[in-house]
């Protein structure tokens, strides 16, 4: 939580938070409340002049700045590529009325997905087998939040002889969509 949470923080403070998970786990955070002063309440995506809550994951041995956050929105749940997160928390003027953040984190290994049955042997991968369970649901890695960064997740649907499988997406929400192609005709997010 920031400094003085709930009560207003002071101006002109630094905060950081690192966490550091083991072997193949991940950080998870999830917000519970989220109130930054912000000069432009109208805009608050653009976080440049507002105090802020910067994440930032580990990619190529350094840190990489993946979000910012800032004004009364709540954020959907941030995870990490890695076992490795930082978040900071910058105000410039803060404001009375501005009561900051809370949060809880977790040390996961499952992406936040709670289904099917996780295989150890691969990074990211459920199977789903109907003999367990004849219908379900599954999501992306940290939905609602966003996926992590570098994370390829498989799924895999296993049903007995004259079963068929149906897939159904309540919502489809992927970088680019259209799908994003990059140089040699390769995709960068797609499902297969």
């Amino acid at each position: 939580m920031s400094p003085s949470y709930p009560s207003p923080y002071p101006p002109k403070t630094t905060c950081r938070y690192e966490f550091q998970g083991r072997g193949k786990e991940r950080v998870q955070i999830v917000f519970q409340d989220f109130n930054l002063y912000h000069p432009m309440p109208n805009d608050p995506k653009d976080c440049e002049n507002a105090d802020s809550l910067d994440a930032f994951v580990h990619i190529d041995g350094r840190m990489e700045k993946i979000e910012s956050f800032c004004g009364a929105v709540l954020p959907k749940p941030v995870m990490s590529n890695g076992p490795r997160l930082m978040l900071e928390f910058q105000s410039q003027l803060a404001s009375r009325y501005s009561r900051g953040f809370k949060a809880t984190y977790s040390f996961t290994e499952n992406f936040g997905i709670n289904t099917g049955t996780q295989l150890p042997d691969y990074p990211c991968a459920f199977v789903f087998n109907s003999n367990e369970s004849r219908n379900g649901y599954f999501h992306s890695p940290n939905y609602p939040g966003f996926y992590p960064r570098d994370t390829e997740c498989h799924y895999f649907f296993h049903g007995n002889i004259k079963e068929k499988v149906h897939l159904h997406f309540h919502f489809f929400d992927v970088e680019g969509v259209l799908p994003v192609i990059t140089y040699g005709g390769c995709y960068w997010v797609y499902i297969s």
